[in-house]
């Protein structure tokens, strides 16, 4: 049990030194949500207005609806890099050492799952806390409610961007496939703009965005934030994130998997 612990620490450890290592990965994490908030949200103000939201059932400005949205945003982006430094290691080489160390391969991956999610976790928080001095301010509680939210939908995301990795053959293919997988679940989701706004243009968009993971992930981590607890979208997360996790872990098993594939 000891040597699970050490290499649990090991794995956080090396992917938070990594991450602290990158300043420029560091600010690119936070610029992109900022340049959201502080400018694109000025533009999207004026088009929607001010809405009445659940789950706040008030009004409230543009900028604090789409707050659980680009933490979301900054969730995904952290999945798919975690990812891309996945694929990058398996290259060079030092994940396919890390891989045939004597401890099972699931839990392997699993850790380097956890290690992205508290990366991502301690950016949002960040991030909050800037947006705390642009007046975009959730209850004290909610910052606290927030954080399991964080996990389970860091969890998921991540776990996505996991089973990404398995796919891609090669490091040059994956900004491709980033960029295939992100722009669409970000812009087809209640990040941006509410489901009901989304439908008075078309009922086929609303349903697909509504069955969306990030979507779900979204709402979850939006009634989070304000003290509420959204079991639908619990329930919804909680179930994608075992089928990307299994997939995943499936792919990166030699014997069964995808690996066989890559190899030849």
């Amino acid at each position: 049990m000891l040597h699970y612990f050490r290499a649990l620490f090991g794995i956080i450890n090396r992917e938070l030194w990594r991450f602290l290592s990158q300043r420029g990965r560091f600010f690119a994490a936070l610029v992109r949500p900022l340049v959201w908030l502080f400018i694109f949200a000025a533009g999207f103000r004026s088009a929607l207005g001010i809405a009445i939201i659940p789950p706040y059932q008030t009004y409230i400005p543009y900028e604090v609806y789409i707050t659980p949205g680009l933490i979301g945003m900054i969730q995904l982006f952290n999945g798919m890099q975690s990812s891309l430094s996945m694929v990058y290691d398996r290259e060079m080489g030092s994940m396919r050492v890390l891989l045939v160390s004597p401890l099972p391969r699931w839990f392997l991956l699993v850790s380097k799952l956890l290690a992205s999610t508290f990366v991502s976790i301690v950016q949002v928080y960040v991030f909050l806390a800037i947006a705390w001095f642009y007046d975009v301010q959730a209850p004290w509680t909610g910052y606290l409610w927030v954080l399991p939210a964080l996990i389970v939908s860091g969890l998921m995301l991540g776990a996505l961007g996991l089973l990404l990795s398995s796919l891609v053959k090669q490091l040059e293919n994956f900004a491709g496939v980033m960029n295939f997988v992100i722009f669409p679940m970000f812009f087809l989701s209640s990040a941006l703009y509410p489901l009901w706004k989304m439908q008075e243009s078309s009922e086929l968009l609303t349903l697909l965005a509504r069955y969306n993971p990030f979507t779900q992930a979204v709402e979850l981590i939006r009634f989070a934030l304000y003290g509420q607890f959204n079991q639908g979208a619990l329930l919804f997360v909680t179930i994608i994130l075992l089928v990307f996790l299994m997939l995943a872990i499936w792919g990166y098993n030699p014997s069964k998997g995808l690996m066989p594939r890559k190899r030849g």
